[in-house]
């Protein structure tokens, strides 16, 4: 199929939809914004050429509301949508929905999707494909399961029971003894069932020391599939990630190599096109990579991909869309900067509890190397109904030790949010720690460190300000009225 998409609605809020609004407006394609009751004066909303009011602040009454969207789309004349991440990103029903209406989705076919959606399906297709998987068992149904696979594969303790059905770091449940098991298979399930409808379960051997790598994949309708490269996502809180980089500092080129071309293996074994994301944990002490899973979507850090490669995969989704090829071969693709990205999250750095209210100011950095994604100005609101990321601060450089350097300037001097608490004093610990500068890091690492962490935090606050203004006053009454005045 070859269409040119002449307007595209945007199904997300927030930083995903001002990102895609962005690569649209370079094409000069029209974008569709959609908003629930209290985003009716978001920035994305102001950024569309239209918006369509979809309903309520629940997401299942707006952002989840299949119906409502696609009416949207059809009453402002979009032929495309797009979903970003989060929401209806990876909804095999919404994507079908979206094509049985005459449109055009942008992303994943919806059966792949649906398939690499369910970890049990997806691990069995890597397999398949002579992916490395973690050892475990699928399908757990009791406690009495779980236990037979310990004492006949003799696996010790821990182990990480995971929806099926899951993502996002949802029911996932990390069990270190036998007398945990009870509780956490009753939290695993009830979380599943909660998050996703389905309390399927899974169980695998956890990776002591793991590390989280991930390799960005597109694909055309045509059969070619190329690798991006990866990134390291292995700074991660409650399972979810804070801090990104590309390339990894872990993989020495031999396992880059080996990583980057065993993703591009599974994606083309399982037919995908558009852009993807192949998950792996790698094991710091054996050196060995396993399949986790596929991301069938944009990512959120798919930004720091971007400036290492000088690509925009929006736009690379976009073409796909169209039934354009690849307008590249793999050895046209290598990065030649080192790039981090910092999520900013409305939570408290301390507890990570979310931290709802308005944003009474906002000083978004600048200067050589940063590249900032931001869903929110100055006198926004931060609701309480919807994920608490606001916006992705990013750092580029010629080594790894640049772009920390640029971060710490960028997220120590450049940045000032006041009015919600974000996770800015965490953030600019974690990259001033000597064992991250030295990339001695795991999964663990935020739970390891937090007490020290939060010691390195420079409390802030308004006082400066009123210091400030009360020294400046002080050294015009003193000095008298000055000649620049």
């Amino acid at each position: 199929m070859k269409k040119r998409i002449q307007k595209i609605l945007i199904a997300n809020r927030g930083v995903p939809a001002v990102r895609i609004m962005h690569t649209c407006r370079d094409r000069k394609i029209p974008t569709v914004a959609v908003y629930s009751t209290p985003d009716r004066l978001a920035h994305h909303v102001f950024m569309a050429d239209e918006a369509v009011h979809i309903g309520e602040a629940p997401p299942l009454e707006s952002y989840l509301n299949m119906e409502n969207i696609i009416e949207a789309a059809l009453s402002t004349g979009s032929d495309a949508i797009h979903p970003g991440w989060g929401f209806l990103a990876e909804n095999a029903e919404f994507a079908q929905m979206v094509i049985d209406a005459g449109l055009v989705w942008i992303g994943p076919p919806p059966d792949i999707i649906r398939t690499m959606g369910d970890k049990i399906q997806a691990k069995r297709l890597a397999q398949r494909a002579n992916v490395p998987t973690i050892p475990g068992i699928s399908d757990v149904k009791k406690i009495e399961d779980i236990k037979r696979w310990l004492r006949e594969e003799d696996v010790q303790f821990p182990i990480m029971i995971k929806a099926a059905a899951g993502g996002g770091g949802k029911g996932m449940v990390k069990v270190e003894n036998e007398e945990m098991l009870p509780t956490a298979f009753s939290q695993a399930r009830s979380e599943a069932k909660k998050s996703f409808g389905d309390d399927t379960l899974l169980v695998e051997k956890y990776i002591q020391r793991g590390r989280h790598i991930e390799v960005q994949v597109v694909a055309d309708q045509y059969g070619s599939v190329v690798h991006l490269f990866e990134r390291e996502c292995t700074i991660q809180r409650r399972n979810q990630k804070i801090i990104e980089e590309a390339p990894s500092p872990t993989l020495n080129e031999d396992l880059r190599t080996e990583i980057c071309f065993t993703a591009v293996r599974l994606m083309r074994e399982i037919g995908y096109h558009s852009a993807g994301t192949v998950e792996f944990i790698f094991d710091s002490s054996t050196r060995k990579f396993y399949f986790l899973e596929v991301n069938t979507r944009l990512q959120v850090e798919h930004g720091i991909t971007e400036l290492i490669t000088g690509l925009d995969i929006v736009n690379i989704m976009i073409d796909i869309a169209e039934g354009k090829p690849l307008p590249f071969k793999q050895l046209d693709i290598y990065p030649n900067r080192w790039a981090l990205e910092a999520r900013l999250n409305a939570e408290d750095p301390k507890t990570f509890s979310p931290s709802f209210g308005t944003i009474t100011r906002l000083q978004v950095p600048h200067g050589p190397n940063v590249r900032v994604a931001s869903g929110v100005n100055e006198g926004d609101d931060i609701p309480p109904y919807y994920d608490s990321l606001f916006m992705l601060l990013m750092t580029a450089g010629a080594n790894r030790r640049d772009a920390i350097r640029v971060m710490d300037r960028a997220l120590g001097r450049s940045l000032r949010v006041e009015g919600v608490k974000t996770l800015q004093p965490l953030l600019l610990s974690i990259i001033r720690h000597p064992k991250f500068i030295e990339g001695e890091f795991s999964t663990r690492f935020i739970e390891e460190h937090m007490e020290e962490l939060i010691s390195m935090f420079k409390e802030r606050d308004s006082e400066d300000e009123v210091l400030k203004i009360a020294r400046y006053v002080a050294e015009v009454s003193a000095l008298g009225p000055q000649q620049w005045m």
